[in-house]
């Protein structure tokens, strides 16, 4: 029981850091809500629903490049304005909520910011009808800005207390390998698969597991 518990956490997880990525997101969405609540009640809603996936990725995977803060930051307010525009442009049918998720996709990926709740972001218009339409370009800065960049700063305030690297740096490989980067950028390559993990941070953890080979055969 306690192996198949173990295999539904991600890997490198364990119960304490998923226990203290629960406590970071309690306080960066309590925080985030909070000094929402304080803009005026025309900029209402304070508090948008992707930021919960955001605090997901913030607070439970920290090295995950989509976790990062210009992709919270960046990804997010980017999208809604894709919103934004595409039901100014084409209404709110079911049709253009696929083009605002898809055109946000792009310019998220063209601008290094791919972020999975710009997904929900860019249908926030889309579905919230002619009264988020009507807030115009501001409901880009508020509520979604302010959201976004709140959540971030918390997160970076609680990981630094909890020693958790955010924003993220890779860890330097050590050479122990025969593996070069240029053979783990092919094999990506290969794979067709767009994984959750920096290419460094995999060449990191790779040289590591190598050690950890060398020495226990010796």
């Amino acid at each position: 029981m306690a192996g198949q518990i173990g295999r539904l956490l991600l890997a490198g997880a364990n119960w304490p850091d998923r226990l203290l990525a629960c406590a970071g997101a309690l306080c960066g969405i309590a925080v985030t809500a909070a000094i929402g609540g304080l803009v005026p009640a025309s900029a209402a809603p304070f508090l948008i629903a992707p930021m919960g996936a955001s605090a997901v990725l913030v607070y439970a995977v920290p090295a995950s490049p989509l976790a990062q803060p210009w992709p919270v930051i960046g990804g997010s307010v980017l999208s809604v304005l894709v919103g934004l525009a595409c039901a100014v442009l084409f209404g709110h049918g079911a049709l253009v909520a696929g083009l605002a998720v898809a055109l946000a996709i792009l310019l998220m990926s063209l601008l290094r910011c791919l972020h999975p709740p710009g997904g929900a972001c860019a249908l926030l218009p889309v579905l919230g009808g002619p009264a988020i339409v009507a807030k115009g370009l501001a409901f880009a800065f508020v509520p979604v800005a302010l959201n976004a960049v709140v959540l971030v700063c918390v997160g970076l305030a609680f990981h630094r207390l909890s020693r958790h690297s955010y924003p993220h740096r890779p860890a330097k490989p050590a050479p122990v390998t025969s593996l070069q980067r240029q053979d783990i950028d092919a094999a990506l390559a290969e794979a067709h698969e767009s994984f959750d993990i920096d290419s460094e941070d995999l060449a990191a953890l790779l040289d590591r597991a190598e050690a950890h080979a060398q020495a226990r055969a010796r």
